[in-house]
């Protein structure tokens, strides 16, 4: 299996700060200069957002005219019903998203949101470690996959990279980025430095700068494209702007994944090469007081969606070169726990935005939840694999038709989330 030495060697940096705060200063002054001019041709860009715990598709997006689900989650069932307090927003007259994600609502009737509902993973496992590792590698059968899907994605783009064609706003590397290809991970802190994974301490902290640590550095423990990540952030640097403030007044939350967002914005602005990014979001494993229009799962949904919201308002002119696609390791049990609240499950749903996305539809199959329809007697089945879904992205908007080698062994049907062009 492919170490972290293994992914340093390959040019892969972790850029992270010492302390608290907002985004780094490089990347706010670069992205609101106008000075700024580097020789990266714009591509299509794909932001990945992953959902860690697990989110309650059927919460999110709710079958609300199915009594069995009704039955099965007394304390847990919204209605659309606009005589309730806080309804469903309907969206087609069987599901309806859930009130905290109204901000979604244009998005969908503008047919630049999609929804894929009973998504997930062929494997039945119900572990977050390996469930999310399988839909990372994108191989769910197969524990020894050295590579992420993204990572491989990178390597068929089919052009030369740059030092931040690759880039997941996390502290460190996430498994979608393990491989061959350089990536590299900064977190939204306030100053950065360099995190050179691999070396015998396990994670040193480099509080020289930027030529101190190069000169230090053995030649085969960086590539080119290492070199080349050295020389993009020396240069981002050296811009001397204020601070960066985003486009139509939008408004990010102050969240951990609002943050991301905004820093993955003001790359895609800085024109600096990005054509990957990933963020996370987590808290999503609601065994307990999962609520309903408040509390938990509430206040997640609403980070998201505002949060995905304040990005694409944000982003305004670059729209047409950005999707954004959220997943999730696995969905929820069908029947509410006695803790109210939700326990490990299979099928979930996922949202694709974008100018290129079938938008203003909700994909994928979901059955009645009679128990004879759902999976070993409990759980919403699996109906569309996460691979139809990622590669159909992967091929219509980044061009990439290799599915052989972004998908091994995976050879099913793409489900029409993308629009034929």
């Amino acid at each position: 299996m492919t170490t972290r030495r293994g992914f340093l060697k390959s040019g892969a940096l972790a850029l992270f700060a010492a302390g608290l705060g907002g985004v780094p200063n490089f990347l706010a002054q670069a992205a609101s200069s106008s000075k700024l001019v580097l020789p990266y041709k714009k591509n299509k860009i794909l932001v990945c957002i992953f959902q860690r715990g697990a989110m309650d598709g059927l919460m999110a997006v709710t079958p609300f005219t199915d009594e069995f689900l009704q039955q099965a989650r007394p304390g847990l069932f919204m209605t659309a019903a606009q005589s309730s307090a806080n309804p469903l927003v309907d969206l087609d007259g069987r599901f309806g998203l859930h009130p905290a994600m109204r901000s979604f609502e244009p998005l969908f009737r503008e047919k630049r949101l999609a929804i894929v509902h009973g998504m997930g993973s062929p494997n039945p496992t119900r572990s977050h470690f390996d469930a999310q590792d399988y839909m990372e590698t994108g191989t769910p059968f197969d524990k020894g996959t050295a590579s992420g899907w993204l990572n491989r994605a990178v390597g068929l783009l089919g052009h030369e990279p740059t030092p931040f064609q690759a880039v997941s706003l996390t502290s460190s590397l996430p498994r979608s980025f393990y491989g061959d290809h350089a990536a590299i991970a900064i977190s939204n802190l306030q100053d950065f430095g360099v995190q050179m994974r691999g070396n015998q301490q396990g994670a040193a902290l480099a509080s020289k700068n930027f030529e101190d640590l190069y000169d230090q550095t053995s030649s085969s423990l960086l590539n080119k494209t290492g070199k080349e990540s050295f020389e993009a952030v020396k240069m981002l640097q050296k811009i001397d702007s204020k601070n960066y403030i985003p486009a139509n007044n939008a408004i990010y939350p102050n969240s951990g994944l609002g943050k991301s967002l905004k820093q993955i914005a003001q790359m895609i602005k800085m024109d600096v090469g990005l054509e990957v990014a990933f963020a996370e979001s987590g808290g999503w494993d609601t065994h307990y007081n999962q609520g309903t229009s408040n509390g938990t799962f509430a206040r997640n949904v609403n980070d998201l969606s505002q949060s995905i919201t304040a990005f694409w308002t944000d982003l305004d002119a670059y729209q047409d070169d950005v999707n954004v696609m959220t997943m999730t390791e696995f969905g929820r049990t069908v029947h509410q726990n006695g803790s109210n609240g939700t326990d490990h499950g299979r099928g979930s749903c996922l949202f694709i935005l974008g100018n290129d996305v079938n938008g203003g539809l909700v994909h994928g199959h979901v059955p009645p939840l009679a128990k004879e329809n759902l999976e070993d007697g409990r759980d919403l089945p699996v109906t569309t694999d996460f691979r139809s879904i990622f590669s159909e992205v992967a091929g219509k908007h980044l061009n990439i038709k290799n599915d052989k080698v972004l998908f091994p062994d995976f050879t099913g049907e793409k489900i029409g989330v993308m629009r034929q062009v």
